[in-house]
């Protein structure tokens, strides 16, 4: 993928978990959480642009730090993410005014990251915005189905008894 292309992917992908992490959503427990973040990560990946050739030693360094940063967003996003159960076991999250803040503390973390990164002459490229994207959606949705989990077993309706076992 081109960088230009990459950037595109990148913004209809954040707007998308942006959208959808602030809207009142219910938390589907067998769906393919971990799809769109592999996605993400494996074209990333597959690009083999994701550090400076130029300046190797600098940009895996970078490179590190935008992986831990974006593995603290993730952590972020997932446990300032109000989660909750309804009567009948469905599990429920919406986005907090807390992290609509990690939202904004991510990216001026990352920016802080493009900068110093500028500043030494070290170009990362998109594939390193891209996997670290990918590693954020990848814990917050781990840990949201961690978090559900506890709130299903602690509310969800108890089974019933089939009604061929009554019978003998």
């Amino acid at each position: 993928m081109s960088g230009f292309t990459e950037i595109l992917v990148i913004v209809a992908v954040a707007a998308l978990v942006l959208v959808r992490q602030f809207r009142t959503e219910r938390l589907s427990l067998d769906r393919k959480w971990w799809l769109l973040p592999g996605l993400l990560g494996f074209f990333a990946l597959r690009d083999g642009s994701l550090t400076d050739p130029h300046h190797l030693t600098g940009s895996v360094a970078l490179l590190a730090v935008e992986l831990l940063v974006s593995l603290g967003i993730g952590i972020g996003w997932a446990f300032t993410t109000h989660v909750w159960s309804d009567e009948d076991g469905d599990v429920w999250t919406k986005g907090t005014m807390a992290t609509a803040g990690t939202w904004l503390g991510g990216i001026a973390v990352r920016a802080a990251i493009v900068g110093v990164g500028l500043a030494l002459g070290i170009h990362l490229g998109t594939s390193a915005l891209m996997l670290g994207f990918a590693l954020s959606l990848l814990v917050r949705s781990g840990l949201l189905i961690w978090r559900a989990g506890g709130l299903r077993s602690a509310y969800a309706r108890p089974l019933t008894q089939p009604a061929w076992e009554g019978r003998r």
